[in-house]
């Protein structure tokens, strides 16, 4: 699977994979602001057998054929963990 790598500033280490080039439309808006300004790193194939430098290729393969996009964290987190904390942050009632 070919796919379309970003560097992401507001981080260091922060990547973004699109499975189709330049289609942020499939980024949700609240992760999207969070990744500070993109720039266009790398195109390359993805294959299981692929070693990538800290993904694991299946779950980069499984999240662009499911959400269209991967994002790489700086961080151990993994984007399943990071998206159910925006999920349950979103959920809580804002304070006044």
């Amino acid at each position: 699977m070919n796919c379309y790598i970003y560097r992401c500033s507001a981080k260091n280490d922060m990547y973004i994979y699109l499975k189709e080039q330049d289609d942020f439309s499939v980024v949700p808006k609240h992760i999207l602001k969070s990744l500070g300004e993109t720039e266009f790193t790398m195109e390359i194939t993805v294959t299981p057998e692929r070693k990538l430098a800290k993904e694991n290729p299946e779950t980069v393969i499984s999240n662009l054929d499911e959400h269209g996009f991967h994002l790489q964290l700086p961080s151990e987190k993994s984007i399943e963990d990071v998206l159910t904390e925006i999920a349950d942050a979103s959920r809580k009632p804002a304070s006044k």
